[in-house]
């Protein structure tokens, strides 16, 4: 049973900063060189609410995982904790951030909010939203190390 526990944090690591790295760094940015902003932002704006809640999933299967293996010693371990910044910058943009930008879109109609005088506000906000998508990754990029060690 803790082989198959193992190998799903494994997969959990892979899927999860896989998704990130794929998405924000190579899909996302093909998807807008080809498609222009109309037409690609609608989807790359699913494409990162999906990943948000693969992330989601797969921080709580590893928070519950070095709990149920390392009991209060996950605590003192730095993949904990990464994981655990990582949901926290997740959940920060998908529930907090993301909201504020489909606002602001919406009050901009019937305009493109590019458009609109609510720009500053929105790309603002967007630099917050890309921001912590680049501090999850980055920090991704730790766990997959430290998995990849064993720890």
């Amino acid at each position: 049973m803790r082989a198959i526990a193992d190998a799903l944090q494994s997969s959990a690591v892979t899927l999860w900063v896989g998704g990130l790295w794929v998405t924000g760094f190579i899909f996302v940015p093909l998807l807008f060189s080809r498609l222009g902003n109309l037409v690609a932002a609608p989807i790359a704006g699913r494409l990162f609410e999906v990943i948000a809640y693969v992330g989601i999933g797969c921080a709580a299967y590893l928070i519950a995982y070095r709990l149920a293996r390392f009991g209060a010693g996950s605590l003192k371990q730095a993949f904990f904790w990464i994981v655990l910044v990582m949901l926290a910058c997740t959940l920060a943009g998908e529930f907090g951030v993301q909201p504020l930008l489909e606002s602001l879109r919406e009050q901009a109609l019937p305009k493109e909010v590019m458009e609109s005088v609510l720009r500053e506000r929105f790309d603002t906000w967007h630099g917050i939203a890309s921001g912590l998508y680049v501090v999850v990754s980055t920090l991704g990029l730790g766990l997959v190390v430290l998995a990849g060690k064993g720890r």
